[in-house]
């Protein structure tokens, strides 16, 4: 049986007879799934300091937040383990729980895939099934436009329609992919509960750690020589905007959150003051799946198509339904990772006093 056949089987037509529930009451509260990594601390930080988002966050993960608050409840959940979703069940009914919000995803490829995929399909799963028996009026899960595949065969923007054409031999991606057919799944099978799955573009920022910024935290930036696709980032802040109003809508849908523009990877290279070093494709790949066997590489050889071709989304439907208009562009979410760079140098040049 696979994994999204799996969901309907186990428990998740106990949510059927928990239809019609109202809008959240004051009293709710907002869980979080995932708030170790960096936008489950961002979006618990900015929730908690705004009363209108429930009297309490509830953080769940394995792992403890690296920050503390009066509204924010940490509690420990290991969403590997076979019983984790009867135990978030148990939590969001005792918490009434109104709005899940599931960010427990890698924003990088892991060597461990086996784990990768317990956590985020797995895992998701748990969450799904927790929500179904809790009876959930909303659920938000986190994607990337990166499910969408780099493909010289890509339209110049890719809208929500667009099918989820990632490589199925890149791990990281194809994880991804099963994850967003769970929720398409789960949508079907479940109206009465809200489902919104935001894709975002790469996050840059001024604190993001992920796969875009190791990239371009490199004084010789690799791409591939013949090669120089259009990009677009998604400023840090703008992302936390996207979780908000995805949590005051009731959008029950996919979305792409992108930031304002696109610029050719060259002209991003050249104003974050890094120099390009074009290498040919033909031995790029077999040299960097090397590497990356040899835990010298940041991802494996498949991840060069995303620098090779194009993988640009349309954010229209998110600005006509969601709301969501970037305050950033793509440029000034590059320079806000670049300028935080140079501080952090100069800050490690100078010695202690």
């Amino acid at each position: 049986m696979s994994v999204a056949s799996a969901v309907s089987e186990r428990g998740l037509v106990l949510a059927r007879k928990q239809t019609g529930r109202q809008a959240a009451p004051i009293s709710s509260s907002i869980a979080i799934v995932g708030v170790s990594n960096f936008v489950g601390v961002r979006l618990a930080d900015t929730l908690a300091k705004d009363p209108k988002f429930g009297r309490r966050v509830i953080a769940l993960d394995s792992r403890e937040p690296a920050f503390s608050s009066e509204r924010v409840q940490f509690l420990k959940v290991d969403l590997t383990q076979p019983t984790a979703d009867s135990t978030i069940a148990e939590i969001l009914r005792s918490h009434n729980c109104d709005t899940v919000v599931h960010v427990s995803f890698f924003g990088q490829p892991t060597r461990d895939e086996s784990y990768a995929h317990e956590l985020e399909v797995i895992g998701t799963m748990h969450v799904l099934n927790a929500c179904a028996q809790a009876g959930v009026r909303k659920i938000i899960i986190a994607s990337s436009t990166a499910v969408y595949g780099a493909s010289p065969r890509n339209p110049n923007f890719l809208t929500e329609e667009h099918p989820l054409s990632g490589s199925k031999n890149y791990r990281y991606i194809r994880d991804k992919i099963e994850v967003e057919n769970l929720a398409k799944r789960f949508r079907e099978a479940h109206p009465e509960i809200i489902m919104t799955v935001l894709r975002f573009a790469m996050i840059l920022g001024p604190t993001v750690e992920n796969l875009a910024t190791q990239y371009f935290r490199r004084l010789f930036v690799p791409t591939l020589l013949g090669h120089d696709p259009l990009v677009q980032f998604l400023h840090e802040d703008d992302a936390v905007r996207a979780f908000r109003l995805a949590i005051e809508k009731n959008c029950s849908d996919a979305y792409n959150v992108v930031g304002k523009g696109v610029l050719p990877l060259s002209t991003v290279i050249s104003l974050m003051g890094r120099v390009n070093l074009p290498l040919m494709h033909s031995f790029a790949y077999p040299i960097i799946s090397g590497l990356w066997l040899l835990n010298a590489a940041d991802a494996p050889g498949q991840h060069l198509d995303y620098i090779r071709y194009l993988w640009v989304a349309d954010g229209e439907k998110a600005k006509r339904e969601l709301g969501f208009e970037p305050r950033y562009s793509t440029k000034e979410a590059a320079m806000g990772f670049a300028g935080a760079e140079r501080l952090r140098r100069i800050h490690l040049a100078v010695p202690e006093p």
